[in-house]
């Protein structure tokens, strides 16, 4: 077991434990990197409220055009946006920007993964495990590294962080727990409300399962206040400016609170259940009920497995060593060139870390450069920024458009004009608002001739100015497409449109007349 400070909870002997977990998330990173020359998702939004936050002199603007004709509400958690906003103030370029930003968060919440999993193990080569297990994750890093990481992978940091501080004020009677708690969670409050659930049901369960007493209570309500005290400007504002059917509305989006639920009988015959089995094997050996709590919780509550996957890594980390522990050939210590004697648990931990990182840096270097590239597909290529860079070079300010294929998330952010048809921002419309955009920018994105695509506009209820449309391959809310042409041939052919712009890998149709 471990002695911790309550000064500091990292000390000189953390160092290559938590080193070899950042090693791992720096592998993830640089295999990303190297794997895309684009962003993978889009963030074509956010960079769209940031720019809009910065023109408005940093005030909270009511609403973002671009984003369908009525624009969409700015409703969103503020905090990263103002980074952002900061940024491109500075000079950074918005695609750059979306490609490298999210990994530093990445990185960052590899260090309360690592200490939670540390403290609660009693061991640090489970929270190296615990660490590495998040950093090589397909699931997490899809959400988090790729671009709409600009906001997620900082959520996900400061929610982690909460739920440590958390923890610490909970197990060790901490006042400096308590008040970064609060900050923590104010953090995560301002970025994503899904990661602030995260942390509400998580804090729930830990005072509820271990600490259910009248001063762990205090401790825990202590941070949640100062966390919606961090965050009360914010709220105040959102619901004054929209009320707050605009926030119960977009919760009925994206699968909602309890989207998990549905999804539990197919998860059970998918990698989510590995967490599950970790939690029952820790039930059954240690009888630790928070853990298989918290997993069982996080599979139902929430429709995204990421949450349910990260849980799992902190599950896996103290199944690891408590098997480890109970097996009698481990006992005793092994000199190790260079290093002397160390314990035979700590010398297979790091064996362990050592094939993990490999198999997985391996395992994601094949996925990332398959061409499908399940788990991070780029939105954006060299010919879309041409297109769009012609856009606003080209057309009317007001000129309407309409993009076929995930490249249209990115469009009004890049070429500073408005697409009718798209879902993004439109959950703060409601589920009804948001379900119509969805629905018409996925059929219109599969059509194959100029008459599909006129059909669906008038299903929508639209009629845009310019039509742009993919040639060859693209992906559709990140699932691949193919045309083989048929689609810009049926354009060509019709008198009712006629070519604007193309290039090798875009064209664009302006409606005759």
């Amino acid at each position: 077991m471990i002695r911790l400070s309550d000064r500091s909870p990292i000390t000189r002997e953390d160092a290559p434990w938590l080193g070899a977990a950042l090693a791992a998330g720096l592998l993830a990173v640089v295999v990303y990197l190297a794997t895309n020359p684009y962003p993978a998702y889009g963030a074509g939004l956010y960079l769209r409220i940031a720019d809009a936050i910065a023109a408005n002199g940093y005030a909270p603007p009511a609403r973002i055009a671009g984003y369908t004709a009525e624009g969409v509400p700015f409703a969103y958690p503020p905090l990263q946006f103002y980074v952002l906003a900061v940024l491109l103030d500075l000079g950074a370029d918005p695609v750059a920007l979306a490609r490298v930003l999210p990994s530093v968060g990445v990185l960052a919440a590899l260090v309360p993964v690592y200490l939670l999993a540390r403290d609660y193990a009693g061991s640090r080569p489970a929270g190296a495990l615990a660490g590495v297990a998040v950093a090589l994750n397909p699931q997490l890093l899809q959400w988090h590294v790729s671009a709409g990481g600009v906001v997620r992978a900082f959520a996900f940091c400061y929610a982690l962080t909460a739920i440590y501080a958390g923890y610490r004020a909970l197990d060790h009677d901490s006042r400096r727990a308590v008040a970064a708690g609060a900050l923590a969670f104010g953090a995560t409050v301002l970025t994503h409300p899904t990661y602030s659930l995260f942390v509400v049901v998580t804090s729930v369960l830990l005072w509820g399962v271990r600490h259910r007493s009248v001063d762990g209570f205090a401790r825990s309500a202590a941070v949640g206040v100062g966390g919606a005290v961090v965050a009360a400007p914010w709220l105040l504002w959102v619901t004054n400016t929209h009320g707050i059917t605009v926030i119960t509305g977009a919760a009925g989006t994206h699968g909602g609170v309890g989207g998990g639920a549905a999804t539990l009988l197919a998860a059970l015959s998918s990698f989510t259940a590995l967490p599950l089995l970790g939690a029952a094997y820790l039930l059954y050996a240690r009888r630790e009920w928070f853990l298989a709590a918290w997993t069982l919780v996080a599979e139902l509550l929430f429709a995204q497995p990421r949450f349910v996957f990260a849980v799992g890594s902190v599950v896996a980390a103290v199944a690891a060593v408590d098997v480890a522990r109970r097996v009698p050939a481990l006992d005793g210590r092994v000199s190790l060139p260079g290093t002397g004697a160390v314990d035979r648990r700590e010398a297979a931990a790091a064996a362990c870390l050592l094939l993990a990182s490999v198999a997985g840096g391996t395992y994601l270097a094949h996925e990332m450069t398959l061409a499908s590239d399940p788990s991070t597909p780029e939105f954006l290529d060299d010919e879309d920024v041409a297109a769009m860079e012609w856009a606003e070079r080209e057309t009317a300010p007001d000129a309407t458009f309409v993009v076929l294929g995930d490249a249209a998330e990115w469009f009004p952010a890049l070429a500073d004009r408005t697409i009718l048809v798209g879902p993004w921002g439109v959950e703060w419309r409601g589920p009804d608002a948001y379900t119509a955009q969805l629905e018409s920018f996925e059929a219109i994105s599969r059509c194959d001739s100029a008459a599909c695509v006129e059909a669906e506009l008038a299903a929508a209820g639209v009629d845009p100015e310019y039509v742009y449309l993919p040639k060859g391959a693209y992906t559709v809310r990140g699932h691949p497409e193919v045309t083989f042409g048929t689609l810009d041939r049926s354009f060509a052919a019709s008198p009712d449109w006629e070519r604007a712009y193309e290039n090798d890998g875009v064209v664009v149709y302006r409606a005759a007349g």
